[in-house]
């Protein structure tokens, strides 16, 4: 790998992907909202930057996303969903990877092996949810498999060797969900990096369009 680019450069585990890829002289361009004001859900923002970019990058990792948006909590119940704070939630979590995505094609190098790959969440998944709850962001997430999943078909279309992924990159201590964090196991995010880059790392183009955990394993629909 030569070449990445890593929106949400700034949050702990793109924080981590960022320095492990750099000590291993790959050039990495980044994107992040508190560094240079980039924000997944201001669409002419996206548009405006990933515009400046031209590529071609062997990794684009979008690692940028939220629990909390606005201040809105997971909810513990369906009868306390918000209109507004579920629109959030996909705004971050769905509608800005789905920008980002939409420039694949031009990102990505037509003649070697390239991965694009989007964190998602297990909580995102319709088969394993078991437990009910978080409704606005399970959707979203839900939501930003199947963006992923149909971006991967298209893409295949003109980028053979292109590789398309959701990751669950397992749950990580990060002022992301540090609220959370209870009494589930957690790793550091130079963990959950070294552990996310051995996975892109082991993908073929017969893995995209998939969604995979923080140890290769396929997650569930």
């Amino acid at each position: 790998m030569e070449t990445a680019l890593i929106i949400g450069a700034s949050g702990g585990i793109g924080q981590a992907v960022y320095q492990r890829l750099a000590g291993q002289g790959v050039a990495v361009t980044t994107f992040s909202r508190s560094a240079d004001g980039f924000d997944l859900t201001d669409p002419d923002g996206v548009q405006r930057a990933l515009g400046e970019v031209s590529g071609p990058f062997d990794l684009i990792l979008i690692a940028s996303g939220a629990l909390e948006v606005n201040g809105a909590v997971p909810e513990k119940t369906i009868r306390s969903i918000s209109a507004q704070a579920m629109m959030d939630q996909f705004a971050l979590n769905a509608v800005g990877p789905a920008l980002v995505l939409s420039h694949a094609a031009r990102l990505l190098p037509r003649d070697r092996r390239a991965v694009i790959a989007v964190l998602s969440a297990r909580v995102g998944s319709i088969g394993d949810n078991r437990s009910g709850g978080w409704v606005s962001y399970r959707a979203a997430k839900a939501a930003v498999n199947q963006i992923v999943h149909t971006a991967a078909i298209e893409l295949a279309r003109t980028h053979e060797r292109a590789i398309c992924v959701a990751l669950h990159p397992g749950t990580v201590k990060t002022a992301f969900t540090w609220k959370y964090l209870g009494r589930h196991p957690a790793v550091e995010p130079g963990e959950a990096a070294a552990n996310l880059l051995t996975v892109i790392q082991g993908l073929t183009p017969e893995s995209t369009g998939g969604f995979f955990d923080w140890a290769g394993n396929p997650v569930p629909w």
